[in-house]
């Protein structure tokens, strides 16, 4: 334990006030994916940080304590349990900012107007209004992420845990548990215009909530994910685009494996799950083979798209909910030789949202999507999309059959049970 010599704040041991309520807690903390619980329940299964001992079991109350936690004793296995909100987002933007760095320097230099609509920023120098902003955001960047050792356990303390403008980077590990924890949205301090993407050109933001990158044996269950105080209509519009600041909620990248998301809630956030991020040679090379995740009893509310989009993988998605609030573009993505299961679900739509949109066509890719229930009724989701969305003509049969699946609930009763379980603070 030298590495926390010192840290005072920093409890390692399980501590209660009430026999019941510790033991509660204890069996929480220590709890393993039950076998067949989704595609995380594959081979080996997921434990994360089950078999700590008591030297390893760390209570943080602080953003440092959190990434002093992370850190010590690499290779033993591990439980770390949040008590209350952390503040992972720092003492604010100006902190970051790097010498010389000036955002009325920045929207001045690069206007369309000025700079045009034909070339990107990326060439940009170092000492150039871009490069200092991508110096900014080098310094935002070391501070917000915090990267996820294997065989660990993160789990939120009672009903009021998480963290706000964190990022967890899930990378080229196995066997990590996340539970019980509400996360507030990063807020990219520093955007990029891009003046080629799209015809108006776009403000491109950093920092998902959770990455999981290249990692095997992931289980997430029962946390929130939330753009929180800052809602996209909060932002500031600059070169009559909105100043995205946000990312994604979830990304399951770069050849990742065996994930299970479950009893989650997803809500008010635009671009929010991506399952691959390229349709290049080089990502399918990576990919291809790989991305196997499994989404149940998931509440989705008040999205804009990406729940999620799916590139290669064999993702299985049931007994999820899903509300429709106001932007909503769609639900589920069908991207590059994606393979969705998406059955037993519910919808739930506004007047005058249609059932066509819930499928989005990216790529042709075969789709199976039977038993879901949109506003109560009984819909075959491709049939609507093909007669609904003119050039998007959707395939059925995505070529397997999920078997990792613990229970299947009917999909009339998604709705209720999601509502009532899902997110976090409702453990047990």
């Amino acid at each position: 334990m030298t590495a926390l010599v010192g840290c005072t704040a920093l409890v390692l041991a399980v501590t209660g006030t009430a026999p019941a309520q510790a033991a509660h807690r204890a069996a929480t903390e220590r709890q393993v994916l039950p076998a067949g619980d989704g595609w995380a329940a594959y081979g080996a299964g997921t434990t994360g940080g089950a078999a700590a001992d008591r030297a390893h079991v760390y209570t943080v109350t602080t953003w440092e304590q959190f990434k002093a936690a992370l850190a010590d004793d690499g290779g033993a296995p591990r439980i770390i349990r949040v008590k209350g909100v952390i503040d992972a987002d720092g003492p604010g933007c100006d902190t970051f900012a790097a010498p010389g760095y000036d955002f009325g320097a920045y929207l001045a230099k690069y206007a369309p107007e000025n700079w045009g609509r034909t070339t990107t920023l990326d060439g940009e120098p170092d000492d150039s209004p871009e490069g200092l902003r991508r110096a900014s955001a080098a310094g935002q960047d070391a501070y917000i992420k915090a990267d996820v050792p294997a065989d660990t356990t993160i789990v939120g303390v009672g009903r009021n845990a998480g963290f706000n403008g964190a990022s967890l980077q899930i990378k080229g590990v196995d066997n990590v548990i996340v539970r019980n924890l509400r996360f507030e949205s990063p807020l990219d301090c520093f955007p990029q215009w891009d003046p080629t993407d799209t015809a108006d050109g776009n403000w491109n933001s950093e920092y998902d909530s959770a990455v999981i990158y290249g990692s095997t044996h992931v289980w997430m269950d029962h946390n929130t994910f939330t753009d929180g105080d800052h809602p996209d209509s909060t932002l500031p519009h600059y070169f009559g685009r909105i100043y995205e600041q946000h990312d994604g909620e979830l990304d399951v990248v770069k050849g990742a494996d065996y994930v299970t998301a479950s009893w989650n809630v997803f809500e008010d956030h635009d671009k929010t799950i991506l399952v691959g991020n390229s349709d290049s040679a080089a990502t399918a090379a990576v990919d291809r083979g790989h991305l196997k995740v499994t989404f149940h009893h998931n509440l989705f509310r008040n999205l804009v798209e990406r729940a999620p989009r799916v590139r290669f993988g064999q993702v299985d998605s049931y007994n999820n909910h899903f509300v429709a609030g106001d932007g909503y573009s769609y639900s589920y993505g069908i991207g590059m030789e994606s393979q969705l299961v998406a059955e037993h679900n519910a919808f739930t739509l506004p007047d005058g949202v249609t059932a066509g949109p819930i499928l989005k066509k990216w790529k042709d890719a075969p789709v199976t999507a039977a038993d879901n229930y949109v506003n109560g009724r009984l819909t075959d989701l491709i049939a609507v999309h093909n007669a609904e969305v003119p050039g998007e003509t959707l395939r059925s049969g995505a070529g397997w059959t999920p078997v990792l699946r613990t229970r299947v609930d009917p999909a009339r009763a998604v709705p209720g049970l999601v509502g009532h379980r899902a997110g976090a603070g409702r453990i047990g």
